[in-house]
């Protein structure tokens, strides 16, 4: 598994999963505020620009994660966040190793699946692929998606790096996603953010995750659409990674 590591001196560990489409530099400005005071681990998901495998399932991403973790630190870390698909993978490893970690923090996951929009994945992407290579319609992706100037760079490289097959799969994968009842076994303190204008399947989401989690918190962010928390205010993502 490829990770950056930013404040590796510390022993704290936090692990910070990209959303789908895009790859580590998501949390780039949270981690160099995070470094003073905690490990940073940035892993690259599966099927995504520099990975070391093709995306098959989220299940099978959670387990290689929990994998990791075992290996590297001893099966436990202070913290684990995600957002969109990340946060779908950090939701099925708590769903798989409960008491892996102390917090998690879950932003804009969808875990009501859309059969409709699974369906479309598949003929829609296996037509529209090509577009994805084309400067001008990334820039037009980026500005939908919220994505920094500063990074369009980095998300125009690293989305022509992702192969059709991986883009479907996960795309699928995602849409298809199931709350799984035993995340009301997981022993972690949970927050679970959206934006308020996002879609109603992320904000209904939400809210199925705060019933399912005993003890979580959920906060819908106001004027926020998807991934806006993470990658356009560091500061305030920073702020809720504060459990204590």
């Amino acid at each position: 598994m490829n990770v950056i590591e930013y404040g590796k001196q510390n022993k704290d560990t936090v692990i910070l999963l990209h959303g789908g489409g895009l790859s580590w530099w998501n949390y780039r400005e949270v981690a160099k505020l995070l470094e003073k005071d905690y490990h940073v681990i940035l892993p690259v998901l599966d099927g995504h620009a520099d990975s070391d495998a093709a995306f098959t399932a989220i299940e099978d991403h959670a387990a290689r994660l929990i994998s990791y973790i075992d290996t590297h630190f001893g099966g436990q870390v202070t913290a684990i966040s995600g957002l969109s698909l990340g946060g779908q993978v950090v939701l099925e490893i708590l769903a798989q190793r409960p008491d892996i970690c102390r917090y998690a923090l879950v932003e804009s996951a969808q875990v009501k699946p859309s059969k409709l929009t699974h369906a479309l994945i598949g003929p829609t992407f296996g037509m529209s692929y090509g577009l994805i290579k084309q400067r001008w319609f990334a820039k037009l992706q980026a500005t939908y998606l919220g994505i920094p100037r500063e990074l369009f760079e980095d998300y125009y490289r690293d989305t022509c790096a992702i192969t059709k097959a991986d883009m479907i799969t996960f795309l699928k994968a995602s849409c298809a996603y199931a709350c799984k009842t035993n995340l009301a076994e997981t022993t972690a303190k949970v927050k679970i953010v959206a934006g308020s204008r996002e879609q109603k399947s992320i904000l209904d989401s939400a809210k199925l995750l705060h019933i399912t989690i005993p003890g979580s918190q959920m906060e819908i962010l106001p004027g926020l659409n998807h991934g806006d928390l993470s990658i356009n205010h560091p500061e305030q993502y920073v702020q809720m990674l504060k459990w204590e």
